[in-house]
């Protein structure tokens, strides 16, 4: 059988190729996003294991600092990542990436507790959290680089929303194997070995990813590009790119704030915050997601028919017309919370699902991944990773409502640059951006 290879894309489509390009990449995403799932689902255990068990408070504020660094290796690991994408290979930065991940996993799941070695088990935690920080600030632009470039032009928002749908099916998997752990096991078999199974599995699971991510082809469109233009200095044309680097945090401020609001932190929030009972939560939050992830395909098959911009409109626009009314409607009541998560995460979706080609189609081939991961790392660490903390300061100060006119008012911030873009449905991503 033959293949057809588009020069555009350099997939293969209905070809094998074309399923080890998606798993490849959706299983290297899922692994990433389920280690920062079961290390937020598992922070209590972290706590009592790798810190002093004499001041449990103590314990969990660090655990969470610890959660925190992560974030702020982010833009370093989309430096890093983005510069090996751009000079020796999307292939090669991915399977990195991931390969990086696996080892902070292994660390976590083998690290000595408190009682036995001290102070250098939270040290051990710190330094695998920062792995992994590294790792997923790379590997969010490789994936979605790489995935933008395999894809067919005419396709490429539909493939595009393989990145939010593998990282979702990543996050569910290490939320429910908490869920069935913490039934099953007795919390002190929890406590005392069964915190380390959630990491060990992760760490698996990224040994194999980096082997199915080994196999897969470079793209056509960086194989093709010039040879000068790899070796051409990075930073200044990060310098003369400015402009879209400024567009990617615009584009991404208010997607960021909303998405961890709706699809991470909301069951936590509703148990913590408005006395929910945990359990039906977090089965909420399941049905939540899986609408998410049901409506992905959707707006990435509208946005190949009438364009990207529309549906980032519908997704910012929608999304601050609801949250008001969604933030009402969630009381006390599981219902409730599966609603008004659900309602969100469909306009959530709109720009979630596109992004990644959105990003793609901005910056030259030369400069495509460390384009994209250094702002985007920025931004989400600036304002992703703050956004549950402020959430809870604003609550706590009986200020909540402050708080959601921030979120509000950064979507609005995200359809104004939307403005700023051209429009680019099947581009050729081996062109220069218009």
């Amino acid at each position: 059988m033959t293949t057809a290879i588009t020069p555009q894309s350099g997939t293969a489509t209905g070809h094998p190729r074309m399923w080890r390009t998606l798993l490849g990449t959706g299983i290297g995403n899922a692994v990433e996003w389920y280690d920062w799932a079961v290390y937020a689902t598992f922070t209590p255990f972290l706590a009592g294991a790798l810190f002093n068990p004499q001041d449990p408070t103590s314990a969990v504020l660090s655990t969470l600092a610890i959660f925190a660094v992560g974030f702020v290796a982010r833009p370093f690991g989309g430096f890093l990542f983005g510069w090996i994408g751009d000079r020796i290979g999307r292939k090669s930065s991915m399977t990195l990436a991931v390969g990086l991940a696996s080892v902070g996993s292994l660390l976590i799941a083998v690290a000595p507790s408190y009682g036995s070695v001290g102070a250098l088990a939270s040290a051990t935690l710190l330094i695998a959290r920062l792995l992994q920080g590294l790792a997923h600030g790379g590997e969010l632009p490789s994936s979605q680089t790489y995935l933008a470039e395999m894809a067919p032009k005419e396709k490429r928002g539909f493939w595009a929303t393989l990145i939010y749908t593998s990282g979702t099916v990543g996050i569910l998997f290490g939320t429910l194997l908490g869920a069935v752990m913490t039934v099953a096991l007795p919390k002190v078999d929890m406590q005392a070995w069964g915190w380390r199974v959630p990491f060990a599995i992760g760490a698996v699971l990224g040994l194999y990813a980096l082997f199915m991510r080994s196999r897969l082809h470079e793209s056509d469109v960086f194989t093709n590009e010039d040879a000068k233009a790899k070796r051409a200095p990075i930073w200044p044309q990060i310098v003369r790119h400015r402009k879209q680097a400024l567009q990617v945090i615009g584009l991404t401020v208010g997607l960021t704030v909303i998405y961890y609001i709706w699809g991470v932190v909301a069951p936590s929030h509703a148990a913590t915050a408005l006395g929910m009972d945990r359990g039906a939560a977090l089965w909420a939050g399941v049905i939540g997601n899986i609408v998410f992830i049901t409506a992905l395909p959707f707006w990435g098959k509208l946005s190949d028919v009438i364009g990207r911009k529309k549906v980032l409109w519908a997704g910012a626009l929608g999304a601050a017309a609801l949250h008001f009314p969604m933030t009402w409607l969630l009381k006390d009541q599981p219902w409730e919370l599966a609603v008004s998560m659900s309602v969100m995460l469909i306009f959530i979706a709109a720009s979630a699902s596109i992004i990644p080609a959105v990003y793609a189609e901005m910056f030259p081939t030369s400069i495509r991944t460390v384009g994209v991961g250094v702002p985007y790392s920025i931004c989400v660490a600036l304002f992703g990773g703050t956004a549950p903390y402020l959430q809870a300061w604003f609550g706590s100060i009986n200020l909540a409502g402050m708080f959601n006119i921030y979120a509000v008012l950064l979507l609005v911030v995200s359809a104004v640059f939307v403005f700023t873009i051209p429009e680019t449905r099947g581009k050729d991503l081996a062109e220069d951006p218009v």
